[in-house]
């Protein structure tokens, strides 16, 4: 069987929908994986190399495209405030899968270190603004096109009807909206906000018929939680 040529894989249109959140999530799980100091530098790698991913496939997605809304600024900042509104009122991932026997109890006694570049770097070190910056805009302007793409564009599409590529993206279909969502939701510690997120960005683009206001409200919602972050010291959500 011939090997196919990245051109083809180019023309792919399951490929240009997969490949980048795929590649984006490999180097999301390399993080810290050699050193500390590597949870920052892998997350400036996979930055630029989403961007650069979202650049090479912009114009084979047509979807994919920037929307602005009242409803999407709306549901931007209501996923904002159920992120942090719900904070301590309900098991993080790590904690329920350990209690069901799906994984290890986390350590309470000597905790992972949160995403905190200056914990590293120092308190007044340039390199670590510098890392907060890119996380901003990371969270900002990469990740909201790169996993709406793959959620709505492809996998609630990809789960309602193998022909896929026939549905119009406001297609209703009860177990794809489950499936999505909760996989959403699960791949995030704080997977009940994360799944309630999920429900949210599914349902603008049902009502809207097209991604870009689902990518305008991630967007928000992410602007809002960096800020939050970096204002607050709230370096948990990171």
């Amino acid at each position: 069987m011939p090997i196919p040529s990245l051109s083809s894989l180019g023309r792919d249109p399951l490929a240009v929908r997969v490949a980048p959140f795929a590649v984006f999530l490999v180097l999301t799980s390399l993080q810290g994986q050699f050193g500390e100091a590597s949870r920052y530098w892998l997350y400036l790698v996979k930055t630029l190399l989403g961007a650069g991913m979202l650049w090479v496939v912009w114009d084979r997605i047509a979807e994919c495209r920037w929307s602005f809304s009242w409803e999407a600024v709306a549901v931007g900042v209501a996923v904002f405030g159920l992120w942090v509104g719900l904070e301590g009122r309900y098991p993080p991932l790590d904690a329920l899968t350990a209690q069901v026997g799906l994984g290890r109890a986390p350590d309470t006694t000597t905790p992972p270190p949160p995403w905190n570049p200056f914990l590293h770097f120092g308190s007044g070190s340039v390199l670590a603004w510098g890392f907060v910056v890119v996380r901003l805009l990371g969270s900002t302007l990469v990740v909201p096109p790169l996993e709406e793409t793959f959620y709505r564009s492809f996998a609630y599409r990809f789960i309602a009807d193998k022909r896929w590529m026939d549905l119009p993206l406001n297609h209703w279909s009860p177990m794809a909206f489950a499936v999505v969502s909760a996989a959403f939701g699960l791949v995030h510690r704080e997977w009940v906000p994360g799944i309630l997120c999920g429900m949210a960005y599914q349902g603008l683009v049902l009502w809207k018929n097209r991604l870009g206001d689902a990518m305008t409200a991630h967007a928000i919602t992410n602007l809002l939680l960096g800020l939050w972050v970096v204002g607050r010291s709230a370096w948990q959500f990171w």
